[in-house]
């Protein structure tokens, strides 16, 4: 059950096509597929959505299969930036990739009659795609920004809005982005541009992607330092996004949120379990007793990225949900 008085969310990056939840570890079997029971645990804890990122067009394939068998789940189609590479050595050509991820788009696009509470298609954004300078031993600096721009066109031609990755890469995701803005913004709606997600950057650099029109998503990675917090603070509530990235992200102990962590947990009390359930490592996993896996993020998580959020801004845990939750709604629609 949904914990008593608690607000609802939406993931809006959930990795849940990594073989984490099939129960692989670099590469091992360590125990058997438990999505169903993350899934679960995600629902009790008032995760209403899930946003299903892929990262290249096999992954968008993937991602549309696995939000096509859930009510509550969603998906990205675009290419990571470190994946760039792979539409430049596409067989069939690199605008025969763009065009496979654009019929993929136009076949599986999310609509929902107002009629019927009946759902068709699960796409609802394009990416994940941006620039990631942090890791160009996987694509050069020169491929990802050819082919950030590509996806840019790609979301002007379909009306969809974005789901952005930047790494070490500010200025140029800037210098690339501001030019497209006012094409973007007539076409997908002004204020449904999209959103920088897992954002770890400067307060500065916050406030300059707010100006543009753009929504700053915030999970455990955004929230590690002293500094993280400052910005965290100082994003405005309608610009704001709540995400986990599971499995990644994990908020940890060494960090500067756990502080903020603490605190909720002992004011929440047992409706903190929702979001922190009990955990055991990978090799103890059991069928039997199908709990959380130690060091495994997942999107029941979520609630403790709003604890944090609204713990730096000095806002109620109910309210920073109930803005994120409203403003993934008005930008991707579900």
């Amino acid at each position: 059950m949904t914990p008593p008085s608690a607000p609802r969310f939406v993931d809006i990056g959930s990795n849940l096509l990594d073989g984490m939840f099939s129960g692989h570890y670099n590469g091992k079997q360590a125990h058997e597929a438990d999505l169903r029971h993350v899934l679960t645990r995600a629902r009790a804890a008032g995760v209403e959505a899930q946003m299903v990122t892929s990262g290249s067009l096999k992954e968008s394939k993937e991602a549309i299969a696995m939000s096509d068998s859930e009510e509550d789940l969603f998906c990205t189609v675009g290419c990571h930036p470190t994946r760039v590479s792979e539409i430049e050595a596409f067989t069939e050509g690199s605008e025969k990739y763009i065009q496979g991820l654009k019929e993929l788009i136009d076949q599986h696009r999310y609509e929902r009659s107002a009629e019927s509470s009946k759902r068709k298609g699960t796409v609802v954004a394009i990416g994940e795609c941006g620039l990631d300078y942090d890791r160009l031993h996987f694509a050069p600096a020169d491929l990802q920004r050819k082919y950030f721009d590509r996806q840019l066109k790609l979301a002007e031609d379909c009306r969809l809005p974005l789901f952005l990755h930047s790494r070490n890469a500010h200025d140029d995701l800037v210098s690339i982005l501001r030019p497209r803005m006012q094409a973007l913004k007539h076409a997908i709606g002004g204020g449904r541009v999209g959103v920088v997600h897992s954002f770890d950057g400067s307060l500065k650099e916050m406030e300059e992607l707010v100006e543009m029109g753009l929504y700053i998503g915030l999970n455990g990675c955004s929230l590690k330092t002293e500094s993280n917090l400052a910005v965290a603070a100082q994003v405005p509530l309608e610009r704001l996004m709540l995400e986990t990235d599971a499995p990644w992200c994990e908020p940890r102990p060494s960090h500067a949120s756990q502080v903020h962590l603490d605190a909720f947990k002992k004011t929440a009390g047992a409706r903190a379990d929702a979001y922190f359930p009990a955990q055991v490592k990978k090799e103890r996993w059991s069928a039997e007793s199908p709990t959380a896996v130690k060091g495994r993020n997942e999107p029941c998580a979520i609630g403790g990225i709003a604890a944090v959020v609204a713990a730096v801004q000095g806002k109620s845990w109910e309210e920073v949900a109930h803005h994120a939750r409203e403003n993934t709604r008005r930008v991707f629609g579900i």
